[in-house]
C-alpha cells in the first residue's frame, strides 16, 4: 500500500492476507484468455456443435454458413486455448471437444450471473 493510500484507509491491515487469495499474474492471464476465446458467438456455436462428438471441419463450416477463413480463425482459437482439439484423416480435420463438461460449466456459469 502507497503511503498516500495509508492516510485514506483503514487500519485494517488485511492488504496481505487479500492478496494470498488472488492467483499469481501468470494464472489471472490463462484464465482471462480462456474466457476471451469462448466469448464470441461463432466459437460458442463450434463448442455447442461439437457437444455430441467429433465433426469434420466441412460439417462445421456448413453448419456455420461462413467462410472457410472465418471458421479456421475460430478453430485456431479455440485449439489454441486447449478447448478442442482435431485430428487429420486425409484431406480433412475432424475436430471434438477436449472436455464435453466445458458447456455444464459454461451453463452453471450463466446461472450464478443471473
Amino acid at each position: 500500500m502507497t503511503e498516500q493510500n495509508k492516510d485514506n484507509c483503514c487500519d485494517c491491515n488485511l492488504t496481505d492476507e487479500l492478496l494470498e487469495n488472488i492467483p499469481d499474474n501468470e494464472e489471472l492471464e490463462e484464465i482471462s484468455d480462456i474466457f476471451k476465446s469462448i466469448a464470441d458467438p461463432t466459437r460458442l456455436k463450434i463448442l455447442f456443435l461439437l457437444k455430441n462428438g467429433e465433426l469434420c471441419v466441412c460439417e462445421i463450416f456448413d453448419a456455420l454458413d461462413k467462410s472457410q477463413s472465418t471458421v479456421s480463425h475460430h478453430l485456431h482459437i479455440l485449439k489454441k486455448e486447449k478447448i478442442i482439439n482435431g485430428r487429420k484423416e486425409g484431406k480433412w480435420i475432424y475436430y471434438k471437444l477436449n472436455n464435453p463438461e466445458i458447456l455444464e460449466k459454461l451453463a452453471e456459469f450463466s446461472k450464478v450471473i443471473e
